[in-house]
């Protein structure tokens, strides 16, 4: 077998790319003649790379770095027919993804390590679908004033500050925000009016936190849609409070929570709605998002998960392993 890591040279203070050596090792160890491949700052380099590793046969694509190099890796493989498992080894600032997969986050080498378990799960993929055109994310997008914290935080504020960055810069943006017009269609209903945040996860790790979708399943072909009505200052400080405390905001009135596997959402004036896709700027509403059910099969710590985080209960290592336990004349 064959892997090949696509990792970002630059991120985490290049922790990745001092023990890649080791890192290189843990996967030949598991018994995959593995290779490396540098990111460049070409647009979309790893998703480029991606693709040509898994149209030449390549078994295992592993994304090192933030959930930026994640997310173009998912990009590269997510169109394909026939597309390779996936690790992940996080280096990035929240590195969301990791904490969904249970996966050591400080650490590269001991992430890496993790495939030395054989847990795997096929996990959601969200797919958008825009004038013709077609791209992936693999975490959340968010639509709104809110959501352009990630993006409006510099890249070297990010490295050296970490979390302090997005609080910085989240005081500053919620005096800010403009609640926008459009209509959000959904499998079981639709909501058109004024629109402070639009949430729409896969998993249940945003910006860090794990309790702003406390039901997700990782693997149920079910965004989580979070709709957050027009708030004044107060409101919005209320649901960020009841987030942080348990999880009890998705009673709150202003917000519709739903599992839908498909939705639509069209602004109805002429404001920018502005798409965050696993952390980046991805454009701007109209946009058609469907939730590609198992769509890509990780290397997770799967041990490590509560069971209530998925609907399929097996591995198909633990498959393997309890035919191989059987006594068959």
């Amino acid at each position: 077998m064959r892997a090949r890591i696509i990792y970002n040279p630059t991120s985490g203070r290049e922790a990745i790319k001092r023990e890649m050596l080791d890192i290189l090792q843990v996967y030949e160890s598991a018994g995959y003649e593995t290779s490396a491949f540098a990111t460049t700052p070409e647009p979309m380099s790893a998703a480029i790379e991606a693709r040509r590793a898994a149209e030449a046969g390549f078994d295992l694509i592993v994304a090192a770095g933030g959930d930026g190099t994640i997310n173009e890796v998912v990009n590269g493989l997510a169109q394909l027919d026939k597309r390779p498992m996936m690790a992940v080894i996080p280096a990035g600032t929240t590195n969301d993804y990791a904490r969904a997969l249970k996966l050591p986050r400080d650490e590269p080498l001991e992430s890496a390590k993790v495939i030395l378990q054989n847990e795997t799960i096929k996990m959601d993929i969200g797919k958008i679908d825009q004038y013709g055109q077609s791209k992936y994310f693999m975490n959340i997008a968010a639509l709104g004033t809110i959501s352009e914290v990630t993006y409006a935080v510099p890249s070297l504020m990010k490295s050296l500050y970490g979390y302090l960055a997005y609080l910085v810069k989240g005081a500053e943006l919620i005096t800010r925000i403009k609640p926008v017009n459009a209509k959000v269609v959904y499998d079981e209903g639709e909501y058109s009016g004024k629109i402070s945040m639009i949430f729409l996860a896969l998993t249940n790790s945003v910006g860090g936190f794990e309790s702003i979708v406390p039901d997700a399943k990782l693997d149920d072909g079910k965004f989580t849609l979070l709709i957050i009505k027009e708030s004044n200052l107060a409101q919005i400080l209320q649901i960020v409070a009841q987030m942080l405390n348990g999880g009890k905001h998705v009673d709150n009135p202003q917000l519709i929570y739903k599992k839908t596997n498909k939705v639509e959402i069209i602004p109805l004036d002429d404001d920018r709605l502005k798409v965050n896709l696993d952390g980046e700027y991805g454009g701007d509403a109209p946009m058609l998002f469907t939730d590609l059910q198992q769509h890509i099969e990780f290397i997770a710590n799967r041990s490590g998960m509560p069971e209530a985080a998925t609907v399929s209960d097996r591995t198909k290592q633990q498959f393997m392993a309890d035919v191989e336990k059987l006594d068959v004349k």
